[in-house]
């Protein structure tokens, strides 16, 4: 079993500020982090602390990089969530997701077609 990801609310907003703009200067992703989220730069700084010591970012000569693509972190968020609240199964994730009719016709179409190419491989 793959080590979980552990990333709060603030931190996946901080993440994201990062995978936009990374590589970025410190100064920058306070200033940023200051005029999407209204945050001081001590709090900036504070996130910026834990996710290093988490090791999702590093910070080296006051530039900031990520250490897991935004796309693992969301998938292994995803797999928590499948597991933890529907006993591992995909199909109920789906179902229950599909409860909500939060599913358009297109995004219905590009779930089909990853499910298509995923079949061919």
């Amino acid at each position: 079993m793959e080590p979980e990801i552990n990333l709060t609310n603030a931190d996946w907003r901080l993440m994201d500020i990062v995978w936009d703009h990374e590589p970025i200067e410190s100064p920058e992703l306070c200033h940023i982090a200051e005029q999407k989220l209204g945050w001081k730069r001590t709090t900036t700084y504070t996130v910026l602390k834990r996710l290093c010591e988490k090791g999702y970012l590093v910070s080296e000569l006051s530039v900031v990089t990520s250490l897991i693509a935004r796309r693992e972190a969301g998938r292994k968020e995803g797999s928590q969530l499948v597991n933890r609240g529907f006993k591992g199964s995909l199909p109920a994730f789906i179902a229950a997701f599909l409860e909500g009719g939060d599913l358009s016709s297109s995004e219905a179409a590009q779930i089909e077609k990853l499910l298509q190419e995923y079949r061919e491989r």
